[in-house]
């Protein structure tokens, strides 16, 4: 199992700790769509029982992450054309809104910083690093809202498609032109213009959706062609 153990028998908390473990292998592909998460191996591999496997998994099966099988159990959940659409549909709709609050409260600290990820994007190497640096990017302008919830379900709508768009980013021309657009994000945001860097953010998730849908598409052809 492509996991890193972590011994949590004396942790109170071990059913976190092995929600976090989870949903960031499922989230950066180290755990396949339809991959089983069978109880005894994963207590097997952080020194627990399963009752805080079993509540780590309800805690993922609850974000989207995670569905229950007849006769399998347990089974990290693909995501269909359809699917992604809706969530990135959801995604524009909201960071639209959580934009527009942001800018107005945008200090010349939170522009720094998001210049610097832009900056480490545009020459990051590692593949596997393009996705972290794009979640710290959007996560840095959003926070700025004051709108802790809104940012925390767009974060969990990002969980759902993280997977899919780190391939997108790789399989594509998807880092060359996702830096580009976060710099035209950003540029609006330190002039001001909250209503720009609203329409640029939506037409940037747009853009994406785009991309993942060809990217998705090709991966269902390619499992029918097998």
């Amino acid at each position: 199992m492509a996991l890193t153990g972590i011994d949590v028998s004396q942790t109170a908390s071990a059913a976190r700790i092995v929600f976090e473990a989870l949903r960031k292998a499922i989230v950066t592909g180290e755990l396949k769509d339809g991959d089983p998460l069978r109880q005894d191996a994963i207590a097997q591999v952080f020194n627990t029982s399963r009752i805080p496997v079993r509540e780590a998994l309800a805690m993922l099966e609850q974000q989207g992450l995670v569905r229950n099988q007849r006769y399998k159990g347990a089974v990290v959940t693909g995501l269909s054309i359809e699917e992604a659409g809706e969530i990135f549909e959801f995604r524009c709709l909201v960071e639209a809104h959580v934009m527009r609050a942001a800018v107005p409260r945008m200090t010349p600290e939170i522009i720094a910083t998001a210049h610097a990820i832009c900056e480490e994007f545009a020459v990051e190497q590692d593949p596997m690093r393009w996705g972290d640096l794009n979640r710290a990017f959007h996560g840095t302008l959003l926070a700025a809202s004051g709108l802790p919830f809104h940012v925390s379900t767009l974060d969990s709508a990002m969980d759902r498609l993280d997977r899919y768009l780190r391939a997108q980013l790789l399989l594509t021309d998807g880092q060359n032109r996702a830096n580009g657009e976060h710099r035209a994000i950003l540029a609006a945001c330190a002039r001001g213009d909250a209503d720009a860097a609203a329409e640029l953010a939506v037409a940037h998730v747009r853009g994406a959706n785009a991309a993942l849908r060809v990217h998705l598409a090709r991966i269902k052809a390619g499992f029918g062609q097998s």
